[in-house]
């Protein structure tokens, strides 16, 4: 969903545009972090449907939890009690999988070991206001740079480090790497995104207007700012235009970049 919230300058009188349907996704973000003193890694997961967590999941407790703001999570796992149960087991063998994987990577960069490293996954997709495809990703970063992804229309590899090519050259030996996430992400993820968006509907599917103040902050030297703080609206996406007797006054106007308010909505 995307709106326009336009004030008129100066006065501070508030009209909301038209809205209309946006696209959806469904994003997990994987990550493992070594830490001295510990033998094992620690394993987080966190998987949002647009910019709602619904789930989430770390070694260190070894439970997986429904997202605060997605109370219909629980209403999927009473339909299906093994749902919990299968995606707790995946997660655990992801786990070891990067476990592994942080072991390889890093000598691949000669690092010695007992360091503080990082490994980082991210996958989904994104669907149409219509629900159909349109775009899916399958990228990896370490320590905080971006390491390698799934070209999903090539069905290459990409490396962002020299180091990469050690696992570009593991994967591209067996082809079904890649045709399994690109099965994934094209077909699997958009089945489950349909899903999710169909039962969490009454959160995922609404559109809460945006309230708006606008405060006026003269300088010493007497240049005056305006600013406008909009909040409580929901999904993300949002454009602010300032208006002065019906004409648009985009100079000298700074954004900041819209923030989560913690409580489901959004702030700019």
């Amino acid at each position: 969903m995307e709106r326009s919230l336009c004030a008129l300058l100066l006065l501070g009188i508030l009209a909301l545009q038209e809205t209309w349907a946006g696209p959806h996704s469904m994003k997990y973000f994987n990550t493992a972090i070594t830490r001295p003193g510990f033998r094992q890694p620690r394993f987080l997961t966190v998987a949002y449907v647009d910019d709602l967590q619904i789930a989430s999941f770390d070694t260190d407790r070894q439970c997986l939890r429904s997202g605060p703001q997605a109370a219909w999570m629980e209403r999927m796992v009473q339909e299906n009690p093994w749902f919990w149960e299968r995606e707790t087991e995946i997660l655990r063998g992801n786990a070891q999988m990067f476990r592994v994987a942080l072991q390889n990577i890093s000598g691949y960069f000669h690092q010695s070991a007992g360091g503080v490293h990082t490994l980082q996954r991210m996958y989904g997709c994104e669907v149409s206001p219509e629900l159909t495809f349109q775009r899916g990703f399958y990228q990896f970063a370490y320590d905080g740079r971006d390491y390698i992804s799934l070209d999903l229309e090539t069905l290459t590899w990409r490396t962002e480090v020299p180091q990469a090519v050690n696992t570009k050259r593991i994967w591209e030996a067996d082809s079904r790497e890649a045709e399994t996430w690109k099965a994934y992400v094209e077909i699997g993820c958009v089945l489950w995104l349909k899903k999710y968006l169909e039962m969490g509907k009454d959160t995922l599917m609404r559109t809460d207007p945006p309230s708006a103040t606008v405060t006026r902050h003269t300088a010493p030297h007497g240049e005056v700012t305006l600013r406008c703080r909009a909040q409580d609206f929901y999904p993300k996406e949002i454009s602010l235009t300032w208006l002065r007797d019906g004409e648009e006054q985009p100079q000298d106007t700074e954004f900041i970049e819209t923030r989560p308010a913690g409580d489901g909505t959004f702030q700019k």
